[in-house]
């Protein structure tokens, strides 16, 4: 067999996923773009496929670009671990997901905690949405993500994020019967949900008045007096906004560490410990504890 997947092609492919295209990870890599689409014209050429292709403006990986992904991630953990073992230093990159809500409040303590507990690690976080970050871990482009009321069975819950009312300065309720205008994100969205309930659950008539792709939207339609808007905010009320107490109380929701295939339990549990005391929940106690 002449074919020979190296290790530093492997490695350039899995930055083009991870960092979104040649250009990032290049610059991740400390490469040439150049030297980068090289790598991966070797690894075509070992297989005897396309791996990527022309997309618009940028490119995606073709199906066999996906599989291949998916082992690459594989032998590239296993050859660190080897190189661990015999005391060589390796640093292993772990693309960990979030959504917008309570991000700004709960990513810099995390990365500051990660680095503190997780020597090993490089840590890289993508904001996106709930269902991108979902499918983000099926193709192996995303390793953890943070999610809100996960129904993956493997997920490990973290503790729970406190909903707050939020309105502009301006605004006041509306008298019966006119419903409350809410402010949401576009569905699917755990907190677009849970607000909606929460009304519906106390005899409070809604419509969605305003809907928005990204917190900012959200933020700024609130601002504008377009209406209400249910937010986990960790305690701390966004700038420009106040807090609305004369609204039902929304149940928190569930915050979950949600991890791709494959991935080692380890790193999960790294970050799952990382996250729990700045939810405000204990770390579990060890077994015979």
């Amino acid at each position: 067999m002449t074919a020979v997947l190296d290790i530093g092609p492997l490695r350039s492919l899995v930055a083009v996923a991870d960092c979104g295209g040649f250009q990032r990870a290049a610059t991740h890599l400390h490469l040439s773009q150049a030297a980068v689409s090289q790598h991966v014209r070797r690894l075509e050429a070992a297989v005897g496929r396309p791996l990527v292709e022309r997309h618009g403006r940028g490119s995606r990986f073709t199906g066999d670009g996906e599989q291949l992904l998916g082992q690459a991630r594989r032998i590239l953990a296993l050859h660190d671990e080897t190189l661990r073992g015999f005391d060589v230093d390796t640093e292993e990159t772990v693309t960990v997901g979030c959504t917008e809500h309570a991000a700004a409040q709960l990513l810099p303590s995390l990365l500051s905690t990660l680095e503190a507990t997780a020597p090993g690690y490089h840590f890289r976080f993508r904001i996106d949405r709930g269902l991108k970050l979902r499918e983000g871990l099926s193709t192996g482009r995303i390793d953890l993500a943070l999610l809100l009321n996960a129904d993956d069975p493997h997920a490990v819950p973290v503790g729970e994020l406190d909903l707050t009312w939020y309105s502009g300065p301006t605004w006041t309720p509306p008298s019966a019967p006119t419903p409350v205008s809410v402010v949401a994100f576009d569905n699917p969205c755990a907190l677009r949900n849970r607000a909606l309930e929460t009304l519906a659950a106390h005899g409070v008539p809604a419509v969605i008045g305003a809907e928005a792709m990204q917190l900012a939207g959200v933020h700024a339609a609130v601002m504008a007096g377009l209406g209400v808007a249910l937010m986990a905010t960790l305690g701390q009320t966004p700038e420009g906004l106040v807090v609305r107490d004369d609204l039902p109380r929304a149940e928190p929701l569930q915050l979950y560490v949600c991890a791709r295939h494959g991935l080692p339990t380890e790193v999960s549990e790294v970050v799952a410990q990382a996250l729990r005391p700045l939810l405000g929940r204990p770390a579990p106690l060890a077994v015979g504890a």
